[in-house]
């Protein structure tokens, strides 16, 4: 204990002058390295701050233009798509204009129509001889089968035309829904366009730096608007076809059913013309039967006035021959006197039997004949006037009525 109480309070050994220096030297040159150090990793920090900074500011000077350029990009494709839509939205305005034509058009094609049957119909109501197929017959058939067609090929056109408005809308759909999101993803662009590293309310987001599974490529982005493009160009192109073939079919068949209806009137009115000219020929024929059957009226008294006059002379004679017959004895002979009474007696009898009572027989034959031919032509004048009054009366002022208008 005491030995060991001796060391530690024995002075520690003194160093070499030697060691000191070169413990001196030590610390200077240990110093001096890790200064050294020191400022090399200042230097390289200060390099790579300085660098990141540069870098940094690059990218997101890049990601700012790359977004302004994007920004650029959608309100190109926005734009087209809004012009596509005007097109087809204006171009869907004149088709629905053009259906209501078509409407239009066929709703007045229902009168000419009925009209037309009700003409033939009236015409089966012609009597005897004037029940006729002829040429107002004839063109009233080719009108109804006219207006038939005009009718069936405005009503095939207006579902063409629905379709088409149908489809023109489908397109215009579509491209209203692209708009949609192109203005979202403006809208979203605009907003990361606007954020500066001193926004308030950036912050960090998990799960971000990725593709998602459901983007698409650049090339089908553009695509995908191209197709909506052309589909509603289609269309309009489409569209602006059956305008024109709409305006032909309706100019056409305006024309068609004008030139035929004009065809039937002119018809109508050569029969009427015709009929009258009949009609008048057989009031002429039944004058000239009234006037002989007057005539032959007068013949016919004249004839029994004749037959009743010779009654005095055969009476005369009669009692002439009557009294001769009491000649007494001789005197009842066969005189000259004799033979001219009984002669006279067979004469006149002869005369009124053979030639007036045969010339009467005959003359009321013909008056007979006459009145037979009387009842015949005013029944033919009936049949005319009645003709007359269906083809006049009530067909002709029915188709007064009618206006074939261009729609």
């Amino acid at each position: 204990f005491q030995n060991t109480m001796a060391k530690l309070l024995q002075a520690p050994p003194k160093c070499l002058l030697t060691e000191w220096h070169i413990a001196n030297k030590m610390q200077c040159a240990r110093t001096e390295s890790q200064k050294s150090r020191s400022e090399r990793v200042t230097a390289e920090s200060q390099r790579l701050v300085d660098e990141t900074e540069k870098t940094t500011q690059k990218t997101q000077s890049d990601v700012n233009k790359k977004i302004e350029q994007r920004l650029e990009e959608i309100k190109f494709w926005k734009q087209e798509l809004d012009d596509k839509l005007e097109q087809i939205v204006k171009e869907t305005e004149v088709l629905l204009t053009f259906k209501t034509r078509l409407e239009k058009a066929l709703e007045s094609c229902k009168e000419p129509l009925v009209i037309a049957q009700q003409c033939l119909l009236n015409r089966e109501r012609r009597a005897g001889i004037d029940l006729v197929h002829d040429e107002v017959e004839q063109e009233l058939v080719k009108e109804a089968e006219v207006l038939q067609g005009v009718i069936a090929l405005l009503e095939r056109t207006l579902e063409q035309t629905n379709e088409q408005i149908r489809l023109n809308r489908s397109a215009k759909y579509n491209l209203e829904m692209d708009l949609r999101d192109k203005f979202t993803a403006l809208t979203i662009d605009d907003y990361c366009a606007s954020l500066t590293n001193n926004t308030p309310d950036i912050r960090y987001a998990n799960n971000v730096v990725k593709i998602g599974g459901n983007s698409v490529s650049l090339e089908d982005w553009i695509d995908f608007s191209n197709v909506n493009i052309e589909k509603a160009d289609k269309q309009r192109n489409s569209s602006l076809a059956l305008r024109a073939l709409i305006d032909r079919i309706l100019s056409q068949t305006v024309n068609d059913m004008r030139k035929q209806f004009e065809t039937v009137n002119v018809a109508f009115r050569n029969r009427v013309k015709e009929v009258k000219v009949a009609k008048h020929k057989l009031e002429t024929l039944l004058a000239m039967v009234m006037d002989e059957t007057a005539s032959q009226e007068k013949n016919i008294a004249a004839l029994e006035k004749a037959i009743t006059d010779k009654e005095g002379p055969v009476k005369v004679a009669q009692t002439r021959l009557e009294a001769r017959t009491h000649r007494p004895n001789v005197e009842l002979c066969c005189d000259t006197v004799q033979y001219r009474l009984i002669s006279e007696v067979q004469e006149i009898t002869n005369n009124i039997q053979r030639q007036l009572k045969d010339t009467l027989a005959q003359a009321k034959a013909e008056l007979k004949g006459l009145s037979r031919r009387q009842l015949s032509l005013e029944e033919e004048i009936q049949v005319k006037e009645n003709t007359l009054y269906i083809d006049e009366v009530l067909c002709m002022q029915m188709r007064e009525s009618v206006s074939i208008n261009s729609f």
